[in-house]
């Protein structure tokens, strides 16, 4: 069998036959009585042409796709590093004669979400994060936010730049409430 031959030859068998006309008047269709042998298909559903028969096979175009992509990062609360931390938190400044006295200063407005490794609620609207490099930073909520809503922890949208940025993430705390952070401080000791 030529290659040519072998390679249309299953083409052709999807291709309309054309049949010749009889010599033998058809019946009429009240006439027909049906076969008990498997259905054929009709004419109908058949490709007219090559082209058709090609067109069918082409995956058909998707008009619509979206992927969306939402990570959702846990703090989970962690226990005080020093035990003198809630009393002295209360009143930064006045600890009292022989307890460490802590200070907040100034620092940036974004916070890396990778470095923070726990929360502690704080008094009023404040909380305490403790970072993985042993700082602890003040975070103050926004005024209609109370710190004591924070106690097992709080749940954060990662955005593109991994950070914890004022005024523009939302802090949800497990019983349902969300604030947005309006500052950052870092607590530090000082000696007398």
């Amino acid at each position: 069998m030529q290659p040519a031959i072998a390679f249309l030859a299953p083409l052709a068998l999807l291709l309309p036959g054309v049949a010749a006309e009889p010599d033998v008047a058809a019946p009429p269709a009240a006439e027909l009585v049906p076969a008990s042998g498997p259905i054929s298909r009709s004419v109908e559903g058949r490709p007219d042409s090559l082209s058709e028969i090609t067109e069918s096979f082409r995956p058909r175009a998707a008009q619509q796709v979206r992927i969306e992509q939402r990570v959702t990062i846990r703090i989970s609360p962690r226990a005080a590093p020093m035990p003198m931390m809630p009393s002295a938190l209360a009143d930064l400044d006045g600890g009292g004669r022989g307890e460490p006295r802590f200070i907040e200063r100034k620092m940036g407005k974004c916070l890396a979400l990778a470095g923070i490794a726990g929360v502690q609620a704080g008094p009023r609207n404040k909380l305490v994060l403790m970072l993985r490099d042993g700082r602890l930073v003040s975070a103050t909520l926004d005024k209609a936010c109370q710190g004591r809503d924070y106690y097992s922890g709080f749940l954060v949208a990662k955005n593109a730049d991994g950070l914890l940025c004022t005024g523009r993430d939302e802090l949800l705390s497990r019983s349902g409430s969300n604030c947005k952070v309006s500052g950052f401080r870092q607590i530090v000791e000082i000696d007398d």
